[in-house]
């Protein structure tokens, strides 16, 4: 497939990046060039004529700001997304860190959590192979309108389309019409917090796997990078790495990592 060419960018859009990057702590410059024509379709759509304009817009109406952050952003739709990748953690990978850690303590993060559908799918994991609930998942995202989303855990039906059909009853509960509540025991096992991955420090040697998957399409080769030398450091030896179905971690040997499968990549022992 070829690549599309970067959108030309004016020179008022660097201003614009960083009065962004002061109001909300969201780096533009991170992403690749998409993002600039995202943005510039967004401020057409809203029939702002200067980037000066748009900001101004955004700036000092929090509905457009959010609107405006959530457009950037790609967010996880449903859960279980990609289903297969799922049920591999389920059937092999978990097992697998049980009996290497003899323990069912383990410490997992979902990367880039968005409204909540991938830490929740992985805390239906958790709980259905009877880890400890005392170990919280951690749930992190740059997006605090998302997360409070995800702390209210109310979803529409066709969210849940990948959901066991025996699991519905036993980890959500009807809310109005289509609409299903997570119930406690799933809630429980995730602690959602504001986090800017490329920024915010990680714990070193932490995490027995961490999910981050459709987080960094946008993300420039650099900031890949960085984010997934990150990961590395913050996963205990033996620990996993889950990226989504259509990202691939070329460097992924000089970091030192190995991949044991598809879109898996893992810190030797």
């Amino acid at each position: 497939m070829r690549e599309e060419k970067p959108y030309p960018a004016p020179p008022e859009y660097d201003i614009f990046k960083r009065r962004i990057r002061e109001l909300t702590g969201l780096d533009l410059d991170a992403y690749k060039y998409q993002i600039h024509r995202r943005a510039h379709m967004l401020m057409q759509r809203w029939g702002m004529n200067s980037y000066d304009q748009f900001y101004d817009y955004v700036s000092k109406d929090p509905e457009k700001l959010r609107e405006f952050l959530d457009y950037l952003t790609i967010n996880v739709s449903e859960f279980f997304r990609n289903p297969p990748r799922w049920w591999h953690l389920k059937d092999i990978v978990i097992p697998e860190l049980i009996n290497l850690r003899r323990s069912k303590k383990l410490r997992f993060l979902s990367a880039g959590a968005a409204t909540g559908e991938e830490p929740y799918s992985l805390a239906m994991l958790a709980n259905e192979a009877n880890l400890d609930d005392s170990q919280p998942i951690d749930a992190w995202d740059i997006d605090e309108n998302a997360l409070k989303k995800a702390m209210d855990g109310v979803y529409h039906q066709r969210q849940l389309v990948n959901v066991p059909k025996e699991w519905l009853p036993r980890y959500f509960e009807p809310k109005g019409k289509e609409l299903y509540q997570v119930k406690d025991i799933l809630k429980r096992r995730v602690c959602f917090s504001v986090k800017d991955l490329l920024k915010d420090p990680f714990p070193e040697r932490w995490y027995d796997m961490i999910l981050c998957r459709n987080v960094v399409i946008y993300f420039s080769p650099e900031a890949k990078s960085k984010l997934y030398r990150k990961f590395y450091t913050a996963l205990q030896p033996g620990g996993y790495l889950m990226v989504g179905a259509t990202e691939h971690i070329f460097e992924y040997k000089e970091i030192g990592f190995v991949s044991p499968g598809a879109f898996l990549y893992r810190r030797p022992l």
